[in-house]
């Protein structure tokens, strides 16, 4: 099974790694600017580029923004959660980790996982049901982070939560309702955050499961924030409280 990634700064990173790249599709007569390091990556590793014309790509797209590029690569293949723990011990680092409950839409989890990535946090945790998978869409919104750093995909986020615990780790739901202030909350050490669906929230069991609920204070009118939003608020407290 194969996917597309679309646009110049997600197909690039792509080509940075070590994903299996079937074929690069170019615009034909869109070869101006930073299409050129792409292709000159693309002819270096072997890959064979295609001349397109702009339906061509806007179908591949799904009418999305593609800025005259997409590459066919293999399906995302999901790490473990023991890879993501493994790869923060390897580095001697505290845990680092976000879990997305029911996140639906694609942009938001890109943009989610883009702060992560760049916060260095070690990886993301979605649920294999009623949640937004790692689709093209994920990787343009994400500018290509989903090629470095770890998602896992699981079956139950309560018991994954559970398990969490087990190995030391805190951790902290993004819910309105609660008494706790983000900033009052002691985020040190091996963290987990859970951000819950765009319109739901976190669902009752994982908000039961959750070590402490967090909430962002909220003076105006609107009564929450984008679910991306608010993921990076957070995820740069953790850093600034781990400083």
């Amino acid at each position: 099974m194969s996917d597309y990634i679309c646009g110049r700064n997600a197909v690039m990173e792509i080509l940075k790694t070590d994903k299996e790249i079937d074929k690069i599709f170019i615009q034909k007569g869109d070869l101006k600017g930073s299409i050129h390091p792409i292709i000159a990556k693309a002819r270096d590793k072997g890959i064979i580029i295609t001349e397109v014309d702009k339906r061509k790509l806007d179908d591949i797209s799904e009418n999305n923004p593609h800025q005259g590029v997409a590459a066919l690569v293999s399906s995302y293949r999901f790490y473990d959660v023991e890879d993501i723990l493994n790869y923060a011990r390897s580095k001697n680092d505290t845990v680092k980790i976000i879990i997305l409950d029911e996140i639906e839409d694609p942009h938001n989890m890109g943009a989610i996982i883009r702060t992560a990535e760049a916060a260095g946090f070690h990886g993301i945790i979605i649920p294999k049901r009623r949640s937004a998978g790692i689709t093209q869409t994920v990787h343009k919104a994400s500018a290509g982070a989903t090629a470095h750093i770890k998602i896992s995909r699981v079956t139950n986020i309560a018991q994954t939560i559970s398990k969490l615990k087990e190995e030391n780790i805190w951790v902290y739901g993004a819910d309105g309702s609660s008494e706790t202030l983000y900033t009052e909350a002691d985020l040190k050490g091996n963290i987990c955050l859970v951000i819950g669906n765009e319109g739901k929230g976190l669902s009752h069991l994982v908000k039961k499961r959750c070590d402490m609920l967090i909430k962002l204070p909220m003076n105006g009118k609107v009564e929450s924030l984008n679910a991306s939003n608010a993921a990076a608020i957070l995820i740069y407290e953790v850093l600034r409280q781990n400083a």
